[in-house]
């Protein structure tokens, strides 16, 4: 009876949704959700898809989330068993779909998510099944300014995912953002960072060229043609002190698109054509 009760909750789950297909106010503008066939939900932010939950946290819709998820495994293993609880911090919260899912994978960690949204950030606890402090923590304010806020190697990862409209904030793709990445991370931190470059712009080999600036290490995950500029696509960028976990190329051959880890001399090119975003 106990294990039927419990397949019924895993079955019937975001129980607590509003009205889906509809406008919601939220702080910065409106939201809506819908379901989908597989009772996953999508939740869009003015118009713009921002995070896509499935009943399974684990299960990862986004691709460029599935992306970051497979690195910071990687890079968690590689700390070992016996390692402190790790600690990870969220620019950008939406639906916390990735938050969720390091969580299942990792239930010892710690993690604060910054969203800007207050409103949001209350639905998103109401909506999903978010884990609770001090497991995930919602601190509501400026991503930026909460990174200026943290002290020095604090955390293991770091994650950008934020976004106004389609574009992320020039304050926190600039060398002094990637300066104030870099402080907060330990020694051997990560630093993950979600850039969709239009095509025909040199976003990508800035932001690139930027973070070779500070790091050490730097890697791009992305499609063949997201690399080449040739269309608009998620990539996410990978920056580090020390050498980026092993085995990221061949964990991304699994994926269920045709994804990359450039290559160390595109890399270097890339970070050659672009320039360093300086602070406005």
């Amino acid at each position: 009876m106990a294990r039927r009760a419990r397949e019924r909750s895993r079955s019937l789950p975001f129980e607590h949704l509003p009205a889906l297909d509809v406008p919601l106010a939220i702080s910065t503008g409106s939201a809506r959700l819908s379901r989908e066939n597989d009772g996953s939900v999508l939740l869009e932010v003015n118009g713009v898809p921002s995070s896509h939950l499935h009943p399974d946290p684990a299960h990862l819709v986004f691709e460029y989330m599935r992306w970051m998820q497979l690195v910071i495994d990687l890079h968690l293993a590689e700390r070992g068993s016996d390692a402190p609880a790790p600690q990870l911090a969220h620019l950008g919260g939406g639906g916390c779909s990735l938050p969720r899912a390091v969580a299942s994978a990792h239930p010892g960690s710690r993690q604060i998510v910054v969203e800007l949204d207050e409103l949001l950030a209350d639905g998103v606890r109401t909506w999903f099944d978010l884990p609770r402090s001090p497991q995930l923590r919602l601190r509501i304010g400026d991503a930026r300014e909460a990174l200026d806020s943290w002290r020095e190697d604090r955390f293991d990862v770091v994650v950008r995912d934020v976004f106004a409209g389609a574009v992320t904030p020039r304050a926190l793709t600039d060398a002094a953002a990637v300066g104030q990445v870099d402080r907060v991370l330990r020694e051997d931190g990560i630093y993950l960072a979600n850039c969709a470059a239009p095509p025909g712009t040199s976003l990508l080999a800035d932001e690139v060229a930027t973070l070779a600036a500070t790091f050490a290490h730097v890697g791009v995950i992305a499609e063949p043609s997201h690399l080449s500029g040739k269309r608009r696509g998620n990539c996410v960028l990978v920056a580090s002190q020390r050498p980026l976990p092993e085995g990221v190329d061949r964990a991304l051959r699994s994926d269920a698109v045709s994804v990359r880890l450039a290559p160390e001399d595109r890399v270097r090119a890339l970070a050659r054509t672009g320039s360093v975003i300086v602070p406005r």
